[in-house]
């Protein structure tokens, strides 16, 4: 039987605010974490995306947090995507109570962020580099800031964040609690435990890789000219579908070919201003739009239940990036279908992605979806907006102008905008890749000493 919230030590308070919440018992990986994060320990949590991570190590802070001055958070969350942050921030605040949650990052204005902070911000959630703009702008110290997050920090390293963890980490409060999540802990993650961390205790949920055989996983050998009619029809067969991309450019020209051919399909990627990216990702979750057309950094802050199908319409880089993207289907012991469409010459890459993940699938033509194959497709809402079908349309040129400076999540577009690369501008480099990179004249703040302080059923996931 597991423990209770209250039985771990979580206040009357929040535990009321879990229960208006729906949420009544904890996850494992809560269970594991929320005492020890309560006394303050060091923890390092490796647990798989939909394990419940975000009220793991947020009830703690939102327990113990002290009041925030202007521009001087207690707590720090930091997250390598905007959307990942919104959605963290969205969810600490349905039980925060009087606690102040706000996020920053990067593809949106800097006025409202700056006022938010100056009211005083006890728990703060940023992606990196718009974090480290604020600072440099002196709109908020990290001095104050005592109990410190670092979530999906593999994510973190892939994105070459880390060099700028380390900086922000030497400007929060010497005597601190560090608690660091990440679907693996070695390599660079590890470095970060060794250098950042006090003694902290390790608490590990699920497979240390994930199980992709819960998905069914189809090789189809396509020409080029016929991936866009398969990737309709698939989508028609199954629902709900993720279309991974290379290049942003590539995006928005698969959503317009899918949309001509009457599938509801809309992009997403760090080319697109931030409201335009959060409405979008709202509507494929209420079913207005069917098919999701991302690229792989932009899909890193992709959580979303349900996903009936992921579809490799541009072959990953290599079986990590497969395993990801194929993680967005058959998600909380559901079913879900994997179709990598390949063209002649990729059988090679393939099945060297097939070995490396223990896969052993047949390359083949395309074949019709038995019924069995096709998931259950997620109904679509009563109403559809006409307006809101509207803005879904792809990026005129004018579009795509305006929201350049938005080099948040930009990795994905090296290929197809190698003529903007040398002029990025620092203050919106979520994301791309390199934002860890450090840059001229920077300040790296205090040394660090190593002291520490003392003392929907997965609604409650992200």
């Amino acid at each position: 039987m597991p423990p209770t919230f209250a039985q771990l030590g979580v206040p009357e308070s929040i535990c009321r605010a879990l229960e208006r919440s729906g949420i009544e018992k904890p996850f494992e990986i809560q269970s594991a974490v929320i005492a020890d994060a309560m006394e303050g320990r060091d923890i390092c949590g490796r647990a798989p995306t939909g394990s419940g991570k975000t009220l793991a190590f947020g009830i703690p802070l939102i327990a113990n947090v002290g009041q925030a001055r202007p521009r001087r958070p207690r707590a720090l969350i930091l997250s390598p995507t905007r959307e990942l942050a919104e959605q963290i921030a969205s969810e600490l605040r349905s039980i925060s109570g009087p606690v102040t949650v706000a996020a920053v990052y990067g593809g949106v204005g800097y006025t409202n962020q700056r006022k938010q902070l100056q009211r005083g911000v006890d728990i703060l959630v940023a992606c990196p580099g718009r974090l480290e703009d604020l600072i440099d702008q002196r709109a908020v110290s990290l001095h104050e800031a005592d109990q410190v997050v670092i979530d999906e920090a593999d994510r973190m390293a892939d994105m070459g964040f880390l060099p700028a963890v380390r900086r922000i980490l030497d400007q929060t409060a010497d005597q601190r609690q560090t608690v660091m999540f990440s679907a693996t802990l070695d390599s660079d993650v590890a470095k970060i435990t060794r250098d950042y961390q006090h003694r902290p205790i390790t608490h590990e949920v699920g497979d240390a890789t994930p199980d992709i055989r819960s998905a069914d996983h189809r090789f189809w050998t396509v020409e080029k000219t016929e991936r866009v009619g398969v990737c309709a029809d698939v989508i028609s067969a199954t629902g709900p579908t993720i279309v991974f991309c290379r290049t942003r450019h590539g995006s928005d020209r698969l959503a317009r070919q899918l949309t001509q051919r009457g599938v509801n399909a809309a992009a997403i990627h760090g080319g697109h201003a931030q409201n335009r990216r959060t409405r979008t990702l709202k509507e494929f979750i209420n079913g207005q739009v069917e098919a999701l057309i991302a690229t792989d950094v932009a899909a890193r802050g992709i959580h979303v239940d349900s996903v009936a199908c992921v579809i490799h319409f541009d072959p990953p880089e290599d079986h990590k990036a497969y395993l990801h993207r194929s993680g967005r289907t058959a998600r909380a012991g559901e079913t879900g279908l994997v179709v990598s469409l390949i063209q002649n010459g990729q059988h090679a890459d393939a099945k060297k992605i097939q070995k490396q993940l223990d896969l052993n699938e047949p390359i083949t033509s395309p074949r019709p979806l038995e019924h069995s194959a096709a998931p259950a497709r997620r109904p679509k809402p009563a109403h559809h907006h006409e307006a809101d079908r509207a803005d879904r349309k792809p990026n005129s040129n004018h579009q795509n102008r305006r929201s350049r400076p938005d080099r948040d999540n930009n990795r994905d577009g090296r290929r197809s905008n190698s003529n903007s690369q040398g002029q990025r501008n620092r203050s919106d480099r979520q994301g791309n890749g390199r934002g860890g990179n450090k840059s001229k004249g920077r300040p790296h703040g205090r040394p660090h000493q190593q002291t520490r302080r003392k003392p929907r059923s997965g609604a409650s996931s992200r």
